[in-house]
Parts: C-alpha cells; sequence; structure tokens
C-alpha cells in the first residue's frame, strides 16, 4: 500500500524571493516543509544562481501552474562583457575572450532589434530533451548540443545602468521560454564582442511580483498558522488573463462531478457573451461559485466543459 503523503490541505500561492545558489526544486521543498503543505509545485524554474520571483502554488493550486509559466516575466540582470562561457552565465568557463567593449551609444542603438518577436537559440546548458536526455547532461559530456532556433517574445529592453567599461545592467519584460543567458550572448555579438550573464534577478512572473516576496528565512521565522494567513494568496492569481464565468448552485454541482453545463437561455447567452467578447484565447475560463473557483472550464458553442475541477469544498 502507498504511503499516505502527510501535510495540512493548504490551498493557493505562496510568492519566495529565492536565495542564490538553490535549485528552484530545493527552495520548493523548504516551503513546503516549512507550511506542512500536503501538496507543492513551482510556476517556472529559476537557474541555482538566479534571485527572485519563484511562484509556489499549494494543495488545488497546483492545477494552474502551467497558466502562472505562461505568464510574462520581467528579469534585471547584467551582463560582464568581454568573456563568453561555455553556459553563459558566470558559473561556466571562460571559452572565448574579446578586448571590445561597446559604448553606452551602441548598446542602446543595438536593443530594438530584440523587440518583438525574435528568434532565439537556447544556452547549450538548457533543460531542453534532445532523444530524452536533457541538453546540459549532453553538454557537461563534452559533446556540442544542435538546438534548433524558436520564436521568443520580448516586449520591453532597456539598459538601465553600466557602471565601468566590462558591465552593464539590463532590463526585460519579455514571454514564455525566453532565455535571458541567449540574449546577453546575442546582445554582446550583435555589438561585436562577447559576453555573459553575471547577475539575475526575476522581478515578476505573471500577477506575481516582489512586494508580496516573501524570503525563506522571514518564512522559516514565522508561526505556520500566521505565515498561511498572511501570505497566502488565492488560486485565481495565477489566472488574471482568463474570464471568469459565474455559476449557479446546480451549475456549480454538474462542473465539479465533471459534467458539461448547457448554457441555453437568454440569460445564459448573455453570460457566456460577456465570457467570449473578454477572451482572447481557446475559450478557456475560470468557473466561478460564489467567489470561488469551481472549476477550470472550457466554453464550446453554449457548453461548459470542465478541464481542471478544483476541489475546495
Amino acid at each position: 500500500m502507498a504511503r499516505k503523503r502527510k501535510g495540512a490541505p493548504i490551498h493557493g500561492w505562496v510568492v519566495l524571493d529565492k536565495p542564490e545558489g538553490m535549485t528552484s526544486t530545493q527552495a520548493l521543498s523548504k516551503v513546503r516543509r516549512l507550511l506542512n503543505a500536503e501538496k507543492a509545485g513551482h510556476g517556472g524554474t529559476l537557474d541555482p544562481l538566479a534571485t527572485g520571483i519563484l511562484p509556489i502554488a499549494l494543495g488545488e493550486a497546483t492545477k494552474t501552474v502551467a497558466y502562472a509559466m505562461d505568464g510574462a516575466k520581467t528579469y534585471r540582470f547584467s551582463i560582464r562583457w568581454g568573456e563568453r562561457t561555455a553556459t553563459d552565465d558566470r558559473e561556466g568557463a571562460v571559452i572565448d575572450r574579446s578586448d571590445h567593449r561597446p559604448s553606452t551609444e551602441a548598446i542602446r542603438a543595438a536593443l530594438p532589434a530584440f523587440l518583438g518577436e525574435i528568434q532565439q537559440v537556447p544556452p547549450q546548458f538548457c533543460a531542453i530533451k534532445i532523444d530524452g536526455e536533457r541538453a546540459y547532461d549532453i553538454a557537461r559530456e563534452g559533446d556540442a548540443v544542435d538546438l534548433a532556433a524558436r520564436t521568443v517574445r520580448i516586449d520591453r529592453f532597456e539598459l538601465v545602468e553600466q557602471p565601468d567599461a566590462d558591465h552593464a545592467l539590463f532590463e526585460v519584460d519579455c514571454g514564455k521560454g525566453t532565455y535571458v543567458r541567449s540574449l546577453a550572448r546575442d546582445l554582446a555579438e550583435a555589438l561585436g564582442t562577447v559576453g555573459h550573464v553575471g547577475l539575475l534577478r526575476r522581478l515578476r512572473v505573471g500577477s506575481f511580483t516582489l512586494d508580496r516576496a516573501i524570503s525563506l528565512d522571514e518564512l522559516a521565522a514565522m508561526e505556520q498558522g500566521a505565515a498561511v494567513e498572511r501570505l497566502l494568496l488565492p488560486i485565481e492569481t495565477a489566472l488574471d488573463d482568463i474570464p471568469a464565468l459565474a455559476l449557479t448552485e446546480a451549475e456549480a454541482h454538474r462542473l465539479r462531478h465533471g459534467q458539461t453545463v448547457a448554457l441555453l437561455t437568454r440569460q445564459d447567452r448573455d453570460r457566456l457573451m460577456a465570457v467570449q467578447g473578454a477572451d482572447g484565447g481557446d475559450g478557456t475560463v475560470i468557473a466561478l461559485f460564489g467567489g470561488t473557483p469551481v472549476a477550470l472550464a472550457r466554453v464550446e458553442g453554449a457548453e461548459v466543459r470542465p478541464v481542471r475541477v478544483l476541489n475546495l469544498t
């Protein structure tokens, strides 16, 4: 018989300010232990050298992790000019050098070419699978990794400061799948030099921002009950871009049991029109009863079909 997972049924999100030198999985495990949560997941991996926003989903919020990972992200990072590393960050061995240092004017002139949808080749050391094996495992064995370019979206790319000739600090707003290490590598190449990421901090993931974040040390110093009460954000925090559909009690009962709900009356059609007018996606909605999430569902014509039922009652 499988061992029953221990912990309390806590449902919602905690915004962790991840420290440097810890993997996202290690950070997740520590939060789960500190809160004695039965179930947990995280909304977007951060490299060990990176700090900042790591949304931690607890309980039924784990069913919305994919939506958090799809959210736009903001990073602040530094580039060290003149050295390229095997990992495209400061943790890798230097594999190329350049004496050229770009000017502030040259850097600002190069940034617009990286806005919008661009093609980006991921770093050699990344978690993408190639024939079932992680790229970083292949790279660690000394073999070249052949990674195809992919389309990513950059909404903002700004030079914050250039404290000296060897370093520059940037902020970027970007979409899902963007590698900051690749961005630093490619910008350096465009400027006629080489470079790698020095410091990396994530400032935002979708609706999760630093003003609601807590460090592991601060979390450890809090009593468990007080931490849950003060820090826990509702499940729907990760679903800000998804339209909400209010249900009747009978409709909520059907969705909770995995059944399709038909909305056929004139009042029902008004509800559907309001949702469809707000939805620029695939028809996905968050179905609510009395303000409590019932399910992630998909509207197909006049029918609402449950995708992920949220067991909060």
